[in-house]
């Protein structure tokens, strides 16, 4: 029951993000979205994990709902933009390619040959389909901190596919994966510093019109 709660939040978060406008709400979504992926992942677990796997989920948290949020709020506070005004995917449509892919999730999960035991359908479905609305994010969006929140997304989704089925991964190559994401979050928040500074905007269409001077 609270694993189907959780899958549940997860996908009205996802929905929501796809909908919204506003960057503050989009950077609370994302670290709620993340947070509840954390807990559904240990709900999900037979057992209470190991010191080792308890590490990378404390690791995991710290990260996602406290530290990335942290720093897209900073950049947030250091521009002039708290709205994404003229998308290049609109939300209307966002929100009707959400649901083209909550269906096509649903369809592939169906039919995949899953183990016994393991991740349910329905949790695969919502997986594939967070990790479709990042894409989304990332392409449909030409503010560079709403395709930060985008890769924040799809990772949201590619990580509650691995506590699912990939519990006995190696530590060091989750941490390597938890590194990546840092410092492209890390990489990005000085990109959108820059480029609001250099050209007092955010729309990273716009950087195909530059010029030799």
């Amino acid at each position: 029951m609270i694993t189907q709660l959780l899958t549940a939040a997860i996908l009205l978060l996802t929905l929501q993000m796809l909908g919204s406008a506003r960057l503050g709400r989009l950077i609370h979504a994302v670290a709620l979205q993340a947070g509840a992926m954390i807990l559904l992942g240990l709900f999900s677990v037979p057992e209470w994990p190991n010191w080792h796997e308890g590490l990378l989920i404390a690791v995991t948290a710290g990260l996602k709902c406290a530290v990335f949020p942290f720093l897209l709020f900073r950049a947030l506070r250091e521009t002039v933009v708290h709205r994404e005004v003229e998308p290049l995917i609109g939300y209307a449509r966002s929100l009707f390619i959400g649901l083209i892919l909550l269906g096509s999730g649903l369809w592939v999960a169906n039919r995949l040959p899953l183990p016994p035991g393991g991740i349910e359908p329905f949790q695969l479905a919502i997986a594939l389909t967070t990790m479709g609305a990042g894409f989304v994010l990332i392409v449909g969006r030409v503010k560079a901190i709403t395709q930060t929140i985008g890769y924040l997304v799809l990772e949201n989704g590619i990580g509650m596919l691995g506590f699912a089925l990939a519990a006995g991964s190696p530590l060091f190559i989750e941490l390597g994966v938890l590194l990546d994401i840092f410092v492209g979050v890390f990489v990005m928040g000085i990109m959108m510093l820059d480029i609001n500074r250099e050209f007092d905007h955010m729309d990273t269409d716009k950087l195909s019109e530059l010029r030799d001077v």
